[in-house]
């Protein structure tokens, strides 16, 4: 093990110094960029557009003003001069994602909002996909699947991405890899993102802080794979991706002081918005990434009763040995101090119902009406009162 790690450190710093010692990575185009008067790239074009068109109707795009301010305000402040040049999109979708096509479409996921710790961290995503833009990655991209697919598929691709249609694991793995960066394009991105965010004053350490989340996210939720994955296949791994960002930054910004104020604005974001984030997580029903999820969000100091709420909601539906008895108790702290959750009680009580316990029940349901009394399903409560 100690030599391998050796090895990987090795290459690692190699590839750092390579990098480095090139020119530094430089925008290849100014704001306000159009395609050239070339026939592929007007008809990637207004493949684009339709495709803009179809998020701006979309049923997953979130409409709510202060998180889309939130957002756009730090994708505008990486973005500097190319600000006017982006659409920001916020996508209702649970998944770690973001991206940014050729003409300035930025798609941000709520799965990736949910798992970042500080704007900062949000600002390193955002910086990742600005970089794709200017170093016309995207372009090069869109070109290469218009050669190997029928017309159109630019739009179709992008609406399977966007929506998470269900299509067969075999097409979805060759969809994929189709759209996939080349490991320089990643790697030139990750350096470059780092100069746009450095450059905005947000903390350029956070850039290996996103990786390190990811890796541990990972970890916790037992991927096990006989051969690696496309993603795998065609972006640097993790463990090489964090160590040369953390070469860079320390070559680069070692001095750079945090912005703690980004993780106060983030922790506000997400309180504000846990509910849908974490109702989408858990619909996932991958447990072992939600409990990995919210034991960070404890550490950043998320509001308690959110977290008690929602581990109540991970146990009772994972549903193993015990976990009846801690979705109770994570229940009941979820009722305490000046913020008391009322679908803890609701939950409550449907859970004593269940057990026949008709005293509790009776209990938490009426303490639930109490607490919001024009609910939308009083009448059955006050049935199953009545019962």
């Amino acid at each position: 093990m100690g030599a391998h790690l050796l090895l990987l450190t090795l290459s690692v710093l190699l590839a750092c110094d390579a990098v480095l010692a090139s020119d530094d990575p430089q925008p290849k185009i100014p704001p306000g960029y159009t395609p050239e008067d070339a026939k592929t790239e007007k008809g990637i074009w207004m493949e684009l557009k339709d495709y803009e068109r179809a998020i701006q109707r979309s049923a997953l795009l979130v409409k709510d003003k202060q998180l889309n301010d939130y957002v756009k305000t730090a994708a505008c402040r990486v973005a500097g001069d190319y600000c006017n040049d982006l659409r920001v999109y916020i996508i209702r979708n649970p998944n770690f994602n973001a991206s940014m096509t050729a003409n300035g479409v930025m798609e941000v996921w709520t799965g990736l909002l949910v798992r970042v710790s500080s704007e900062d961290e949000l600002a390193a995503v955002l910086g990742h996909e600005l970089a794709h833009y200017t170093q016309l990655h995207t372009f090069d991209r869109l070109r290469r699947i218009k050669q190997n697919m029928a017309a159109g598929s630019v739009f179709d691709l992008g609406l399977i991405l966007l929506t998470g249609a269900s299509v067969p694991a075999g097409q979805l793995a060759a969809i994929a890899n189709l759209m996939a960066f080349s490991r320089d394009q990643e790697t030139e991105a990750d350096l470059l993102g780092v100069r746009f965010m450095a450059h905005a004053g947000y903390d350029p350490h956070a850039a290996a802080r996103v990786w390190e989340m990811i890796v541990e996210e990972e970890e916790s939720a037992a991927v096990k794979r006989r051969e690696p994955g496309i993603f795998s296949r065609t972006h640097p791994s993790s463990a090489e991706r964090i160590a040369t960002l953390k070469v860079f930054v320390r070559d680069e910004y070692e001095q750079f002081d945090s912005e703690l104020a980004g993780r106060k604005r983030h922790v506000e974001m997400l309180n504000q918005n846990y509910m849908m984030f974490m109702e989408d997580q858990l619909d996932t029903h991958r447990f072992g990434r939600t409990e990995t999820m919210l034991r960070k969000h404890q550490e950043i100091g998320v509001e308690q009763n959110l977290i008690h709420f929602f581990s109540g909601e991970m146990y009772r539906q994972r549903k193993k040995e015990g976990d009846t008895k801690l979705a109770k108790e994570a229940y009941m702290h979820a009722v305490q101090g000046e913020k008391p959750l009322a679908d803890a009680y609701l939950n409550l009580g449907y859970m004593y119902l269940k057990e026949k316990n008709l005293l509790q029940a009776k209990r938490n349901f009426t303490r639930y009406l109490e607490l919001v009394p024009d609910a939308d399903d009083r009448a059955m409560i006050e049935f199953y009162l009545q019962e």
